[in-house]
C-alpha cells in the first residue's frame, strides 16, 4: 500500500526524513516557497486558506495524490510512535510506516486520541469561543443535502469530546469519499456565510467546523478506526489555554489570535 501523510506547513520547519511524511506549505498561493511541495500547484484552493486553514492541502492531496492512504499531520503536531525524529535539539518518536501499515490491517481510519471537554459540549464550546452563526448554517445545509448526518450533527449538543485537529490517515476510498462529502458541505457554507464578517482570526471558521464534521461523518458512516496519541514538538501552555477556556466560558470573552 502506498502511503503518504502530509505535514502541513506554512514556515521553514524541520521534517521527518522517512519516505512517509510529505512536508505541504499549506497557502502557498501568492507566498515565497519555503521548501516544501506547495498547495498552489496542480487543482487547489490554495488562496482560501486563511478561511479553510490546513483543509487546503487536504484538497490538494485529494486532487493530486494517488496514493492508496492519505493523512494528515501539522508541522508542530504528530501521530506518536516508534519512529525517532530530532527536532529542536531533542528527540521525539513519532507513527512509523510500519506502524500505521498494521494499523491499517484491521480499520480504515486512524484519529488522534479524542479531545475531552469536561465541563461542557462541544457545541457550548464552540458557542463560548467562536461565532456560532456558521456553525448553524452548517447544520442548516447538512438538514438540506446530507439528512442523513443530521442526527449525529446534532449530537454535538450533547457530546463533549472529538478528534480534532483535522488530523488522520484514511485509506484512499474512504478518503475520497469523506473529502467529497466535507468539501460540497463547506463549498456550500461559503456560498451562505461571508467570512469577510469577521476578523482574520474567526474567519478560519471552515477549517474549525471541519473539525467537528469528521466524528459526524466516521460516526454516522459506523467506520473501524484506531486512536493514537498526539505529540506536540514544542511546549504547549496549558496554563493560558486554561484561563482563556474559562473566560469564554464565565465572561463571554471569544478567542483571539495568539
Amino acid at each position: 500500500m502506498r502511503k503518504k501523510i502530509l505535514i502541513a506547513a506554512h514556515k521553514p520547519y524541520e521534517t521527518p526524513t522517512s519516505r512517509l511524511y510529505l512536508p505541504i506549505q499549506a497557502g502557498a498561493a501568492g507566498k515565497e516557497s519555503i521548501g516544501f511541495i506547495r498547495d498552489d500547484e496542480g487543482e487547489n484552493i490554495s488562496s482560501l486558506n486563511p478561511y479553510f486553514c490546513e483543509l487546503t492541502a487536504v484538497y490538494w492531496a485529494w486532487k493530486n495524490l494517488r496514493e492508496d492512504c492519505i493523512g494528515l499531520v501539522h508541522y508542530r503536531r504528530y501521530f506518536g510512535g516508534k519512529e525517532k525524529f530530532a527536532v529542536n535539539g531533542r528527540t521525539k518518536r513519532i507513527l512509523s510506516e510500519e506502524e500505521l501499515d498494521r494499523l491499517l490491517q484491521s480499520v480504515d481510519v486512524v484519529l488522534p486520541k479524542k479531545r475531552r471537554y469536561f465541563i461542557e459540549t462541544l457545541y457550548m464550546h464552540y458557542a463560548h469561543t467562536m461565532y456560532v452563526e456558521p456553525l448553524d448554517e452548517t447544520g442548516k445545509i447538512i438538514a438540506e443535502f446530507y439528512p442523513r448526518y443530521l442526527a449525529e450533527f446534532d449530537r454535538l449538543r450533547k457530546r463533549s469530546s472529538a478528534h480534532m485537529f483535522n488530523m488522520f490517515a484514511m485509506k484512499r476510498d474512504v478518503f475520497n469519499a469523506y473529502c467529497e462529502w466535507l468539501f460540497d458541505i463547506l463549498f456550500k457554507l461559503k456560498d451562505r456565510v461571508d467570512a469577510s464578517l469577521y476578523d482574520s482570526f474567526h474567519a478560519r471558521f471552515f477549517g474549525r467546523i471541519s473539525e467537528l464534521l469528521l466524528d459526524v461523518w466516521i460516526n454516522t458512516e459506523k467506520l473501524k478506526y484506531k486512536e493514537v496519541k498526539v505529540i506536540h514538538l514544542e511546549k504547549v501552555n496549558w496554563i493560558k489555554k486554561g484561563a482563556n477556556f474559562l473566560k469564554a466560558k464565565f465572561k463571554k470573552v471569544k478567542y483571539t489570535a495568539q
